[in-house]
């Protein structure tokens, strides 16, 4: 099971040590994506290590000379953004929390950096879709239930026919503006990404623009 995580020359030791406790963390239905590992230029005895899941990060450092080993989590829906930055040595992956936190981890490999941060988007993309679908689903039973009430007093047939035409508008706009946008935005960060990958733009440029566009939302 451990092989997987061994494909980015990946410190086998340190993968163990990880996987071992992670497994122990893992929640029902919860999946281990990727497993990075601190690659530091001189000693690198007790390398610290990022591990991405379906439902969070976490930020893993060894204490008591290795005996034991301490960890950091943060769910997706806390995690504002996620960054990369490539240096001489190594990479740096970091991520920011709704509540201003910020956890990152230096001298990671740049492959396992930039696997970090592509599976850290994927995650984030999928956790605002599941929240835009939970937004509409409240709108609709918000507006099911407005409908609900206004027929729910006694009314002449007459009346009861003329209704559906009064409370039918209010529900229609609002439907195309909760799906509108996001849309657009989804469009917008796939070709901030493009340009990115081109290397038409810095990482601190694409972070500085995909945090404008996220913060429409």
């Amino acid at each position: 099971m451990m092989d997987q995580f061994l494909r980015d020359e990946q410190d086998p030791k340190a993968i163990e040590k990880v996987y071992t406790r992670l497994v122990d963390l893992l929640t029902t239905g919860e999946e281990i994506i990727y497993i990075a590992v601190q690659k530091k230029p001189l000693v690198n005895i007790l390398p610290d290590c990022i591990a991405i899941t379906n439902k969070r990060v976490l930020f893993f450092t060894p204490a008591n000379l290795g005996l034991s080993i301490k960890f950091v989590d943060f769910v997706w829906k806390d995690i504002v953004d996620v960054y990369t930055k490539e240096e001489i040595i190594g990479a740096i992956f970091s991520v920011k929390t709704t509540n201003g936190a910020e956890m990152g981890v230096d001298y990671l490999p740049k492959v396992q950096a930039r696997k970090l941060y592509q599976y850290a988007q994927e995650r984030k993309e999928a956790e605002r879709e599941a929240r835009r679908q939970r937004e509409l689903e409240e709108k609709r039973a918000e507006s099911g239930s407005i409908q609900y009430d206004q027929h729910a007093p006694p009314q002449a047939p007459a009346l009861q026919a003329a209704a559906p035409a009064q409370v039918e508008p209010t529900p229609a706009p609002a439907a195309p503006a909760a799906e509108v946008k996001p849309d657009v935005l989804t469009e917008k960060l796939k070709k901030l990404k493009t340009l990115f990958d081109n290397g038409l733009i810095s990482q601190e440029e694409y972070n500085s623009k995909k945090l404008d566009l996220l913060s429409d939302l």
